[in-house]
């Protein structure tokens, strides 16, 4: 799809092809060689690769470890998928070419450096556009209300990098690109357009988005927020405070679990909404859970090194099977309800006004129909719980210096206490007890998360998931 003519800007949807029968689609702005006018790359074209394996594969493969340092946040390889490998590369040394017409893309680049194509992609989503092309239709909707954006208006990217691009327009906008596309919503605009819609207001508010209909796809393209100008980063704040004043800090973490609590409530306020109405979880659901984690554990413990650090892990095992019988049965479980999927210090910004959470896409890792699924709250929960426990942790690693060891536990009191005060009891399990050998399991299930994940790539962090574990199997 043309979005400029001078210079000459397309937005192509790629369907990257691999030897191995395997394929991807991406989402691709560029621009030709010189600016130039020659023949169109039609959106849906497929581009064919001889790469031996998936491009974008590694781009994920820290799941969601946090850029702080904590294994529970995503930590992206860069804005374009596959570690090095992008579709636009073609994988591998192969040349792509325009499926249609068998033009070379070869000299084309990231339209998404020139900030000519993010002003056209503001302007058609605050103009509400929507362009016919030869495989289905380009939707453009901004949000009523909304100031629209200079079409000249200043345009830099995100310093951080993530597998999706996001920009910052106007120092007003932040606009992400989903760069790898699936069918379907995606997650971040579903959950922020109901949150919006009913009144939660602590996070960035949406400003529009784009997003593409044919007859062989549905696909979220990409989403404006407001950008959040006088945030701190959660992360960075409690690296900071717990060791200049965790005092404060714990205050502030109070805060947070009544404003997790107020997320949820809101998450389950609409039961006239199938994507959100609350849900008791099937028998099937929690064999399924309990089954999962289970082989996860077997995994991790195929793969722990043969070390004196990870013998007692290896001798929990049993251990953890049995918290995992105490799941609670159908009736006493609590409810299932859509979460934010991703939650922990990283993920949120903390302002004049208080709290505010970001990014409502899910682990990134994981499939987008996953990403969609509701769970118990207490997932949400025992997410930031370890986030907590990572911050604590790292103190000696990132800063020189160890936070005060009665702090750990001072957090996650004053947390819990303000979440269990303020959130709907009918979404919990039923009876204190019940609660926390639930919240157990998740955490559990966090930290064996983690644990893999270090072992794969910080050997030396490896110890905060452990010690968790271990721990957590010790807590009545």
């Amino acid at each position: 799809m043309l979005l400029l003519a001078s210079p000459r800007i397309e937005l192509v949807l790629a369907q990257v092809r691999f030897s191995q029968g395997t394929h991807e689609l991406y989402q691709l702005p560029m621009v030709a060689p010189d600016g130039g006018a020659g023949a169109g790359v039609e959106t849906g074209a497929g581009v064919e690769t001889g790469a031996g394996a998936e491009a974008g594969a590694g781009a994920e493969a820290g799941g969601d470890a946090e850029a702080g340092g904590d294994a529970g946040t995503e930590a992206d390889a860069g804005t374009e998928a596959g570690g090095g490998e992008s579709p636009a590369d073609g994988g591998g040394g192969a040349e792509p070419r325009h499926g249609g017409t068998g033009e070379t893309l070869a000299g084309w680049t990231d339209g998404l450096v020139n900030p000519l194509t993010v002003q056209s992609l503001m302007q058609l989503i605050d103009s509400d556009a929507d362009l016919e092309t030869e495989h289905g239709r380009m939707r453009f909707r901004s949000i009523g209300g909304v100031t629209p954006v200079a079409p000249d208006a200043s345009v830099r990217p995100v310093s951080v990098e993530q597998s999706n691009t996001s920009l910052v327009v106007a120092d007003s906008v932040m606009l992400k690109v989903f760069r790898r596309l699936e069918p379907g919503i995606n997650p971040e605009l579903e959950m922020v357009r109901f949150l919006q819609t009913h009144g939660f207001d602590a996070m960035p508010a949406l400003h529009g988005f784009y997003e593409f209909a044919g007859a062989s796809l549905a696909a979220t393209l990409g989403i404006a927020t407001a950008l959040v100008k006088d945030g701190s980063d959660g992360w960075e704040l409690a690296l900071t405070e717990l060791i200049d004043d965790p005092q404060r800090f714990a205050d502030r973490v109070a805060e947070l679990g009544e404003l997790t609590a107020y997320m949820h409530n809101t998450l389950a306020s609409d039961s006239t909404d199938p994507a959100f109405a609350p849900e008791e979880p099937s028998h099937e659901t929690l064999t399924l859970l309990t089954a999962r984690i289970d082989d996860e554990l077997e995994q991790l413990f195929r793969r722990l090194p043969d070390t004196p650090m990870f013998e007692e892990i290896r001798a929990r095992g049993d251990d953890v099977r049995e918290l995992l019988a105490l799941y609670p049965t159908v009736g006493s479980a609590g409810t299932r309800i859509r979460i934010h999927g991703d939650y922990h210090l990283g993920q949120t910004l903390y302002t004049p006004r208080g709290w505010v959470v970001l990014d409502f896409e899910g682990e990134p890792a994981q499939a987008l129909p996953t990403r969609r699924l509701k769970r118990s709250p207490l997932r949400d929960v025992a997410s930031m719980l370890r986030s907590f426990d990572y911050a604590v942790h790292a103190e000696p690693m990132l800063r020189g210096r160890p936070a005060p060891e009665e702090i750990a536990p001072a957090l996650r009191q004053r947390y819990l206490d303000a979440y269990l005060a303020a959130i709907d009891p009918s979404l919990l399990p039923t009876g204190r007890q019940t609660i926390h050998n639930v919240l157990a399991i998740h955490e559990i299930e966090k930290a064996v998360y983690e644990l893999r994940y270090e072992i794969d790539n910080r050997p030396d962090w490896a110890t905060i998931p452990a010690n968790a574990i271990t721990q957590l199997l010790e807590t009545p």
